[in-house]
């Protein structure tokens, strides 16, 4: 009997978890759910971000290591961070264009838009403070961020993964411009932590179908609540905004990516896209790019062929720096909130969009609800009452979930891209399963 594949048992969850929170919503079950089946999501995605650092630092400190040549090193670097630029920028772009023919504020009644402030204004006003202090940064405050001051205070954090990232780039560097007689225990013990991880990493994934399950669950009863009625209206008026995320969102997975996957590499985008689709549903469930980065790891060097030193150098700087998804939201609700709140905005101030997304996408947390922090900064940017993020607060989640499939998704392409143009892409397609 042929075994069940990973992306089977994690499907089973997905659809296991809707059952349960429809059953829940219409049966009096919510507190039963929030109180003895979410805490297993919690615990899944705990686990995961557990490994989270652990495994960008050595991953990466091993990836550096292995290359010998400091202009190859280089090379990828700047390969990584161009095409990561590049395709955040076009993300953006193409998220304008959706909100300006669209134009899903228009579609928001007065007395909605009245009623969803009340109900989540003190949710916005917790984004709105996190990002002030963002907003009050000097210029040059990004770089002085990503140099730690203290190791163990950035590893205690997932919120300073470029930190981690920093630090392992100067041990690993440095590593390469030491004798390598001398450092040859180091890397063989790097090498042997990295093998351990990853090995952790396996058995947490025996338990992702039922992690994935409690959380869909979990995020069914959140949004619903006692009303199911009052949910179904609220997604009713929000619905031009949340299909126009969507659209973008799906037009980068099935059009984007797919163009330049079959344009730049020999891979068939069927084997490209079933190879990562079981990095996009844990990306789905538990909207973290870092959670799911130990799996899109593994996906995308195991099945696609990309060599172990590209992998563990481009796709923890993606979970960090690339934000095609978070990009393509931030800048379609920016456009909705602003045109709900009656701003017309102008060529100057879709071109500050770009720029201020783009920028504020780089060393965004790799978790849940980072994007919203971004938006107010966003927001800001162009005049708009960052309390208008009460507006799509309650869409938020589902719509994290699915841009977090792009990110991750943008990390896979990217990491393909640069393994191809530096012939370390060995892809075979009887691998992918």
């Amino acid at each position: 009997m042929k075994k069940m594949s990973l992306v089977a048992k994690i499907g089973i969850g997905m659809l296991l978890g809707v059952v349960i929170g429809v059953i829940a919503i219409f049966f009096g079950g919510n507190e039963f759910v929030l109180d003895w089946i979410k805490p297993f999501g919690t615990i899944f995605v705990s686990m995961l971000k557990l490994i989270a650092i652990p495994l960008i630092l050595v991953s990466l400190i091993d990836g550096i290591s292995n290359m010998t040549d400091t202009s190859k090193l280089s090379r990828i670097g700047g390969k990584t961070l161009g095409l990561y630029l590049t395709t955040t920028v076009l993300a953006i772009t193409l998220a304008l264009l959706i909100a300006n023919v669209v134009n899903p504020g228009s579609y928001l009644p007065d007395e909605k838009r009245i009623e969803l402030k009340e109900k989540f204004a003190k949710d916005a006003m917790v984004k709105q403070d996190k990002a002030s202090n963002v907003k009050k940064a000097r210029p040059l405050q990004v770089m002085e961020d990503i140099v730690p001051s203290n190791l163990f205070k950035a590893l205690s954090t997932n919120g300073k993964m470029l930190q981690v990232i920093f630090f392992a780039f100067l041990f690993g560097i440095a590593m390469v411009m030491s004798d390598q007689e001398v450092v040859a225990p180091v890397k063989k013990f790097f090498k042997g932590v990295n093998n351990i991880i990853l090995n952790i990493v396996d058995i947490i994934m025996k338990y992702a179908p039922i992690g994935v399950a409690a959380l869909i669950a979990g995020l069914i009863v959140d949004v619903a609540g006692d009303d199911p009625a009052g949910a179904l209206d609220l997604f009713t008026a929000l619905g031009i905004y949340g299909l126009s995320v969507v659209f973008g969102l799906v037009f980068m997975i099935f059009v984007f990516y797919p163009v330049i996957i079959t344009s730049f590499t020999k891979i068939k985008y069927r084997d490209f896209f079933k190879a990562i689709f079981p990095a996009q549903m844990l990306a789905f469930s538990t909207s973290s790019s870092a959670a799911t980065l130990p799996l899109t790891m593994e996906r995308v060097e195991h099945n696609l062929g990309v060599s172990e030193e590209v992998t563990s150098f481009v796709l923890p700087m993606g979970a960090t720096v690339n934000m095609d998804g978070t990009s393509i939201h931030q800048a379609i609700s920016a456009v909705f909130i602003a045109v709900a709140f009656g701003h017309d905005l102008t060529l100057m101030d879709q071109l500050t969009i770009v720029i201020t997304a783009t920028l504020s996408s780089i060393g965004a947390a790799a978790v849940p609800g980072a994007g919203l922090i971004m938006l107010v900064i966003v927001l800001g940017s162009i005049g708009v009452d960052p309390a208008g993020l009460a507006l799509i607060i309650a869409l938020d989640r589902p719509l994290d979930m699915l841009r977090t499939v792009v990110n991750v998704t943008g990390d896979a392409t990217v990491a393909t891209l640069v393994a191809s143009s530096e012939g370390e892409l060995n892809h075979k397609p009887e691998n992918v399963s």
